[in-house]
């Protein structure tokens, strides 16, 4: 899932318009600035939302899954994959909207055109680091784990909602 992701929700963003940069050059495209408001939008919901967010879950799903019950490995994934995967995926596009000063016509039809695609890849992309992340990993790592995976996540994230 989103999990938490320190500096790499802006990190993320600017890697995405790197890229899509080079993606126009090639193409010969004209290529646009790198629009920093968007990396400081993508810093903001950090800093506001993910990580403390997601520390607070990760600490919660300790106490309600402790490793002593046999069946916490799936309870975990389970609960992090259909729970909070995509809680976190829709409000990501709930706060960003905000933050983009947009109306609710946008935000409706930003998750019509993307929420789903979005969550699938989320799924496929962060089910085998979360496997891991929520399993093996010390419940004080998880943040850190989490951003190594993040970096790309959200360059993705933030080509999809354009």
């Amino acid at each position: 899932m989103f999990s938490v992701k320190c500096q790499s929700s802006p990190s993320g963003h600017l890697l995405s318009q790197i890229l899509e940069a080079r993606k126009k050059i090639k193409s010969g495209s004209p290529v646009g600035e790198i629009d920093p408001a968007a990396a400081a939008r993508y810093a903001t919901f950090w800093f506001l939302i993910t990580g403390p967010v997601s520390h607070i879950f990760y600490q919660l799903m300790e106490v309600w899954m402790p490793a002593t019950d046999p069946l916490c490995i799936v309870k975990r994934l389970l609960l992090d994959r259909l729970i909070f995967a995509p809680g976190f995926l829709l409000m990501f596009y709930f706060v960003m909207n905000i933050l983009e000063a947009k109306g609710w016509r946008d935000f409706e039809s930003k998750m019509r055109g993307s929420y789903w695609t979005a969550l699938k890849m989320n799924w496929k992309v962060w089910t085998p680091f979360q496997f891991v992340n929520i399993n093996f990993v010390p419940v004080e790592f998880r943040v850190l784990f989490a951003n190594m995976v993040a970096l790309f996540w959200y360059a993705y994230l933030a080509s999809v909602r354009k």
